[in-house]
């Protein structure tokens, strides 16, 4: 790399330490670096649970915006702080080796307490908290936040008897007390004791400079632990932990799901090949809902007092414990979809240029037509939660777009052909087709799937909706006045909402938690 590649990291002292091992290995390869130091949310506010800040990725989003600004051209982080779905435009560039996965427990005298009815033990983690109530039910839980040397002060100088951390940010500062033991028996984070870094998708530079460093049996366990974490995060009420190693060419897997009280617990342990373990997550998955996993994935948790937020997508407990404390969050999802039938003869013809806008779309592709049938010669798609599905499913996107408009511009412009196939729903925005017909494309339209319209109710107390898509919108607009204000995760959702809402706020980046963020800054 020609230039000086500037390296992002928080301050504190375990981050600064992750960042300074990348930085010694990069000029170890030549090249030239520099470290910029910022603070977080996450290190900024230590009076609250990470979980009741307001924001996803508490310790990574002050340096994805700098990422997105090009303030830095790589960002250091500890992988388990990392959320699963990145935002639009970032990429993992690498995974160094990784460190000690386990979780430490630090006594305040000795462990004589573990066989006591009665003992204070202090964690931020509700994983960590799940886990040790589910094996000491009779023990008490606290919060602790702060850096490593911040929390064992506080343990010093409390009535606790112990406190968790992680092994691998008291060993890496060497701060591992004599006084302290691995719970071999916690099941980790996903991704804990990793350190990852993340760049532009089109910093080319970075992340050629990066790929020397990535280590794959730690990318392909992390990789797996995550995916498990993100399919159970949509609607997961419950702590999650993940571990996979590899041994002698096979991958094992322990996944466990808890209720935060730690009375419930179901989990799982699976192997297989390596190379031959692309189901496994889904078949872990599968066997946490089948074994009474529902009963902690997608519920609606209690609200308590008057709803002052409602969002139009059914949000996880997590989510909501996103949301600042002075808030009571209510959620329904005002759009169900149905996959419609689509004629073999549609489905098996050969498609030259196939452009799909949502999940949705790639959902009733599969539900019509079996992958080997399919002759898609080239994918557009909008979104990247969208790509990365059809990529796992379909076959490679030749390009993707954050938004429909923006798509149709870049085929007017790029696309080889004259002619589109268009899987989409009956309830659809015009900017895609209105715009190719404008440039003589033509587009054949096929109605994959069926959206209804059911959004409740809403009282007129509500101060502010979430919305996620223009047909969102028009789902409240059925039996709701547009009275509140509208928090809208993209501008195409922002351009319909200001038909109607007279006070209309978007989004930074297009995913929920931004959409929540956004809420948040109304209410400090």
């Amino acid at each position: 790399m020609s230039k000086i590649i500037r390296i992002g990291t928080r301050d504190s002292d375990l981050a600064l330490w992750q960042a300074k091992t990348v930085q010694s290995q990069l000029e170890h390869l030549g090249h030239q670096t520099v470290l910029v130091p910022v603070k977080s949310t996450g290190d900024l506010v230590l009076n609250q649970p990470i979980y009741e800040l307001g924001i996803t990725g508490v310790f990574t989003r002050t340096l994805d915006i700098a990422l997105i600004n090009e303030e830095i051209d790589i960002a250091v982080h500890s992988l388990k702080d990392v959320p699963t779905a990145l935002p639009e435009g970032l990429v993992q560039a690498a995974v160094l080796k990784r460190g000690n996965i386990r979780d430490t427990l630090v006594f305040k005298t000795n462990e004589e307490f573990l066989a006591q009815k009665e003992a204070i033990i202090a964690t931020g983690s509700l994983r960590r908290q799940a886990q040790w109530l589910n094996r000491y039910p009779t023990h008490t839980t606290v919060g602790i936040r702060g850096n490593i040397n911040t929390r064992l002060e506080k343990l010093e100088k409390s009535d606790w008897n112990g406190a968790i951390f992680a092994a691998a940010g008291l060993g890496r500062l060497n701060l591992t007390p004599e006084d302290s033991v691995n719970l071999e028996w916690m099941v980790p984070a996903p991704a804990q004791g990793a350190i990852m870094i993340a760049t532009l998708k089109s910093n080319t530079e970075a992340l050629e400079a990066c790929a020397v460093l990535n280590h794959e049996e730690t990318e392909i366990s992390t990789t797996i632990e995550r995916q498990f974490l993100n399919k159970l995060e949509g609607g997961c009420s419950a702590p999650i932990g993940a571990l996979a190693y590899i041994k002698e060419e096979e991958i094992h897997f322990h996944g466990i799901v808890l209720s935060p009280d730690g009375t419930k617990k179901i989990e799982t342990k699976r192997t297989a090949k390596l190379g031959e373990h692309h189901t496994l997550v889904d078949d872990c998955v599968e066997f946490i809902l089948s074994r009474g996993g529902k009963t902690l994935i997608g519920t609606t948790a209690k609200i308590e007092g008057p709803t002052t937020i409602f969002s139009s997508k059914l949000l996880s407990p997590g989510q909501k414990d996103l949301f600042n404390n002075k808030l009571n969050v209510g959620s329904s999802d005002f759009i169900k979809t149905a996959a419609n039938r689509i004629k073999p003869v549609v489905m098996k013809a050969t498609h030259k240029n196939v452009v799909i806008t949502s999940k949705n779309g790639v959902d009733a592709i599969l539900n019509n037509c079996p992958v080997d049938d399919l002759s898609f010669e080239t994918i557009y798609c909008v979104g990247r939660r969208t790509k990365r599905l059809i990529e796992q499913k379909i076959g490679p996107v030749k390009h993707t777009e954050k938004n429909a408009k923006a798509l149709a511009e870049h085929l007017v412009e790029f696309m080889d052909g004259s002619e589109v196939s268009y899987f989409c729903s009956d309830i659809r925005m015009d900017d895609l087709p209105t715009i190719l017909n404008e440039n003589n494309i033509k587009v054949q339209e096929v109605e994959a799937y069926s959206t209804k319209l059911e959004a409740p109710k809403l009282a007129d107390s509500i101060e502010g909706v979430m919305f996620y898509s223009p047909s969102t919108i028009q789902s409240f607009l059925e039996k709701n006045k547009p009275n509140c204000t509208a928090y809208c995760i993209g501008e195409s959702t922002a351009k319909e909402a200001r038909k109607h809402f007279k006070k209309v706020r978007v989004a930074k980046i297009p995913t929920v938690e931004s959409v929540i963020e956004l809420v948040n800054q109304n209410y400090i």
